[in-house]
């Protein structure tokens, strides 16, 4: 019985101490400790107010619920920057009475990442997704808050995965 006890304890011990080495995210941060995320200016033909604010924060939120890095303002280890480039409502499907059925929202941004431990993984690259909805539907309220919330949450996603997933 004890012999039994003191193996789970090994176990747990060893599991406890491995969980350090791995992330489930697959973020690899290196030897960096804070990253900052510099305000993304909206420069698209259309403009959406207090889109860049919410795409800023939004990305900001991302690394921090992701990694173990500190948000700093000025100096960070990781540097994420950039521009809302494109902001684009188009009708996307057509009805037999030649009307648009569905409407596709796009938004654009062009990121700039820069390691400043390690500065073979800076990097320029735009990432790009869309939303569709429906034509009847006005892009405000609800709708617009999802179409951000899911065009946010992959953008957020695929500029973690390009700077900090090792996969």
């Amino acid at each position: 019985m004890k012999i039994l006890k003191y193996l789970f304890f090994i176990f747990l011990f060893s599991t406890y101490i491995s969980c350090g080495i791995y992330s489930f995210t697959g973020a690899d941060t290196g030897n960096a400790k804070t990253f900052q995320v510099n305000f993304f200016q909206n420069n698209a033909d259309l403009v959406e107010p207090g889109l860049d604010i919410d795409f800023t924060n939004a990305l900001q939120d991302l690394i921090q619920n992701q990694t173990n890095l500190s948000l700093v303002n000025t100096g960070g280890d990781l540097i994420f920057e950039g521009e809302i480039t494109e902001y684009r409502i188009a009708p996307m499907t057509a009805t037999a009475q030649n009307t648009a059925a569905q409407n596709r929202l796009t938004i654009s941004v062009n990121v700039r990442y820069f390691n400043t431990l390690d500065e073979e993984k800076d990097f320029e690259q735009r990432f790009s997704f869309f939303f569709d909805f429906d034509a009847n539907a006005q892009l405000i309220g609800g709708t617009k808050d999802e179409a951000f919330e899911v065009i946010f949450e992959r953008l957020t996603q695929d500029i973690f995965n390009a700077s900090l997933a090792n996969w």
